[in-house]
């Protein structure tokens, strides 16, 4: 008797672990996708409460690509990777620069894209540089907490220019258009998408700021190495397969890879 009991004991004891395994692969089914919402192409809430973009895009091709389910969860830009390290989600995927200072706090992929600062003025703007000797004297906007305000504070304003920072891109547009700014960095991608399809041809590009070009990862909290290698090999399996391409002709008519 002692010796069946102790049988099916351990009969019951395997199944639990089966189960408890189980459970734990479906919980791993699911991957918590943090991005802003508010920069546009790159992600954006519509009207009725959608988030769409290249970077959801990319996030859903990545997580189609390692199997798993995406949940896109949106968050402010300036608490982003507090939330990410407070585990409100998995990985920001949210055109994020890979920066020195970032992966002290966070791990990131290789890139999934490359972009160089841009800038955009008034159409009447006499504005022909980017140059930070023609900022003298002009008041610089940009998204704070970001490579563009760095350089808006560090060079432009250095230079003798005014930097303005804004908790989003979107703000600083708007107030670049009521004439409140001289000019906006950032992301080129992000302005030169904004000028084709919403500036209602109130600003130029003023061109693009030399030296500036950065490159946008995936980031993970630091301890998150499987996940981050995981995400690497997806990144690489789109862009070979040819899905990388077809995400970015959605977008963009240049390569951004």
């Amino acid at each position: 008797m002692r010796i069946s009991k102790w049988i099916v004991s351990a009969a019951g004891a395997a199944m639990l672990v089966v189960a408890a395994g189980s459970l734990s692969a479906q919980a791993a089914e699911k991957l918590k996708i943090g991005t802003e919402g508010a920069y546009p192409p790159f992600n954006t809430i519509t009207s009725d409460g959608k988030v769409v973009g290249f970077d959801i895009d990319i996030a859903n091709a990545l997580c189609a690509q390692m199997k798993v389910e995406c949940e896109i969860v949106t968050q402010d830009w300036d608490g982003i990777i507090p939330a990410l390290q407070a585990k409100k989600f998995d990985a920001i995927i949210a055109s994020m620069s890979i920066t020195e200072e970032r992966k002290k706090q966070v791990s990131f992929t290789n890139k999934y894209y490359t972009t160089p600062l841009a800038l955009v003025a008034p159409k009447d703007s006499d504005l022909t540089s980017t140059e930070p000797a023609a900022l003298a004297g002009k008041t610089v906007g940009a998204q704070a907490s970001t490579t563009q305000a760095d350089y808006a504070q560090n060079t432009y304003g250095k230079a003798g220019a005014e930097a303005k920072l804004y908790p989003t891109q979107e703000e600083a547009i708007t107030d670049l258009t009521n004439g409140r700014l001289d000019a906006v960095i950032s992301d080129k991608f992000v302005l030169v998408d904004w000028l084709k399809k919403a500036s209602d041809g109130c600003c130029k590009l003023v061109g693009d700021v030399k030296g500036t070009e950065t490159q946008a990862g995936i980031a993970v909290r630091l301890e998150d190495t499987a996940l981050r290698d995981k995400l690497n090999a997806a990144i690489d399996a789109i862009v070979a397969d040819g899905t990388y391409k077809k995400i970015q002709a959605k977008y963009f008519d240049f390569d951004i890879y």
